[in-house]
């Protein structure tokens, strides 16, 4: 997949909010020329009819019932320098007036209107004259049937608003390959320290985790900078831990091992059949030992891996069924077991886990509980939380160990039973995953554990 890079994608964003803004801007401009401009020239027009009436006023009082009378182009007429310059007498033929005396014209130009074209209406008006739009001023004189009336082409004031936008225009039409150019660079620019950023991991080897510097990076970059590292000592602590995993699981299977390979050489050098068959019972159970402690180094990888399929699962069924599983252990060790609590009481969470779960819970009781001892199982509800409760009458843990024997390969000094140490581990990890809680306490007769097992009840 062909992946745009960083500074393409945000100058494909800048860019077209820097055309959208000249658009605008030129739209306002275009607007408020207009505006101006009509104002100036209408400003104009009212200024040019008062200058006509002060011309014309004296020949309008007294020449009453004059006919109409036409007043020239003096420019052409004497070889004017204007009638070379085609722009002035083009502005000069957007123009006309007409004199009004008693409704009739009496003075008027040679641009002006037929007689055809009737007086317009006092003030400001539009009209269309032969295909074209007029801008119509009528100022009529107090106190008199007088009326000067000057007009003036709209084309004249919409050509002198294309030709000032036009003039922006090409400049613009320059400068905008020249800030797309300068929007590039800054880009660029401002991305140089991303590009340093990612140069100080690639070139790191695998084995370098140490923090990247922060201090110089921008404050828009702290919080990058910052996740990076945080990951950094996620992963170093990560592989601290799988090290020191690895290095502990392969002792602990070395130990069944050393074993299996010493009792096979003496069951080889050994002629005595009642000794045969002792050696035999010890390979035997250290050959169990290794494949329990593979198991449980299996149930630990399969925790962190395993897809969650959460389902409403009944935990008195689920714990009954688990307890049965025990059934032979329990019986060849005389423990008193009692299943107690609501039947009807459900959570939501992946069965498998669960499972396994509840299985290592009551794997390290049955294994801690001396023969004919107690345990106790109860399952309760509280707030929509379910909760299980397993009391031994075993050694219990020190308070000040509770902590530490959920670590992977801890084993209490005190505690002589076989094992590896990561039942508890196994449990911790399990209920992590589930979002449960286990909490260590001492059962109310004051001797063994209480572990509580708290989640969310469905």
């Amino acid at each position: 997949m062909n992946n745009s890079t960083l500074t393409r994608k945000l100058f494909l964003r800048i860019a077209p909010v820097v055309v959208v803004t000249i658009v605008v801007i030129g739209a306002f401009a275009f607007s408020s020329a207009t505006r101006e401009i009509n104002n100036i020239y209408d400003a104009q027009l009212i200024d040019d009819a008062n200058v006509i009436w002060s011309l014309l006023r004296r020949p309008l009082e007294k020449t009453p019932g004059h006919a109409a009378k036409q007043i020239d182009d003096i420019d052409f007429n004497m070889d004017n320098q204007l009638a070379f310059n085609e722009d002035a007498d083009d502005y000069a033929d957007a123009h006309m007036f007409r004199a009004w005396v008693d409704g009739s014209i009496r003075f008027y130009s040679s641009t002006a209107f037929l007689s055809d074209v009737p007086q317009q209406k006092v003030g400001f008006t539009t009209l269309t004259y032969g295909g074209e739009d007029w801008r119509i001023y009528s100022l009529p004189i107090p106190n008199s049937t007088i009326v000067i009336e000057l007009g003036e082409k709209i084309e004249l004031r919409e050509t002198l608003v294309s030709n000032i936008l036009l003039n922006l225009f090409f400049p613009l039409l320059i400068l905008v390959p020249v800030i797309g150019f300068l929007i590039w660079l800054g880009i660029n620019s401002g991305l140089r320290t991303i590009h340093g950023l990612v140069r100080q991991i690639r070139t790191r080897s695998p084995d370098d985790l140490s923090a990247i510097p922060v201090e110089s990076l921008p404050r828009d970059l702290l919080p990058l900078g910052r996740s990076i590292n945080q990951l950094l000592e996620k992963l170093a602590r990560s592989l601290t831990l799988e090290r020191r995993f690895s290095d502990l699981a392969a002792h602990q299977l070395r130990t069944p091992q050393a074993s299996v390979k010493l009792l096979l050489q003496m069951l080889g050098n050994s002629d005595n059949e009642s000794e045969r068959q002792a050696i035999i019972a010890d390979l035997v159970a250290s050959n169990n030992q290794a494949t329990h402690l593979i198991e449980q180094l299996l149930q630990l990888a399969r925790v962190s891996h395993h897809p969650l399929n959460p389902t409403p699962v009944t935990l008195y069924h689920l714990v009954a069924s688990v307890l049965a599983e025990f059934g032979n252990i329990i019986t060849n060790r005389e423990l008193d077991i009692v299943l107690e609590g609501d039947q009807t009481v459900q959570v939501k969470t992946d069965e498998s886990l669960m499972r396994m779960l509840i299985n290592n819970l009551l794997d390290n009781a049955i294994k801690y509980t001396p023969v004919g001892g107690e345990i106790r199982v109860s399952i309760t509800s509280e707030d929509g939380v379910g909760q299980i409760s397993i009391s031994d009458s075993g050694p219990g843990i020190p308070p000040h160990e509770r902590d530490a024997v959920f670590q992977r390969f801890y084993r209490l000094n005190t505690l002589h039973t076989e094992g590896a140490g990561l039942g508890l581990a196994i449990v911790a990890d399990t209920a992590d995953r589930l979002s449960a809680t286990v909490k260590l306490s001492t059962p109310r007769w004051s001797k063994g554990l209480q572990v509580d097992l708290r989640l969310l009840a469905g």
